[in-house]
């Protein structure tokens, strides 16, 4: 698979967290057993299901948004972590994919 399909399906899926949280009002409202200190998730993420982080951003409220999956297994996570530090598991599944895709290229709007 080419870097440029890579790139786009990571977006992709990074795009699929940010619209999830802006669904949710408040994350760490989700369940005590959904969160919990951001060492321990990645920990549990890592031991459990060889799972790396894979991506990084900003979201609302200074929100860190993480992509973690094993390229061995395919498994995936999103975390969603606050400013005080409880990370909270938002989604996961199967079948990752690294890709990396330009975006195509910019027409003539003339």
């Amino acid at each position: 698979m080419n870097r440029t399909v890579k790139i786009f399906h990571l977006a992709a899926l990074t795009t699929a967290a940010a619209l999830y949280l802006f669904a949710v009002t408040d994350v760490a409202a989700e369940g005590a057993r959904n969160c919990a200190p951001r060492e321990a998730v990645v920990t549990r993420l890592a031991e459990g299901y060889g799972e790396t982080r894979q991506s990084i951003g900003l979201g609302s409220n200074n929100a860190v948004i993480e992509v973690f999956a094993s390229d061995e297994t395919g498994s995936w996570s999103i975390t969603v972590t606050q400013p005080n530090g409880v990370t909270c598991l938002v989604a996961s599944g199967q079948g990752y994919e690294q890709l990396a895709e330009a975006l195509p290229p910019q027409g003539d709007d003339a």
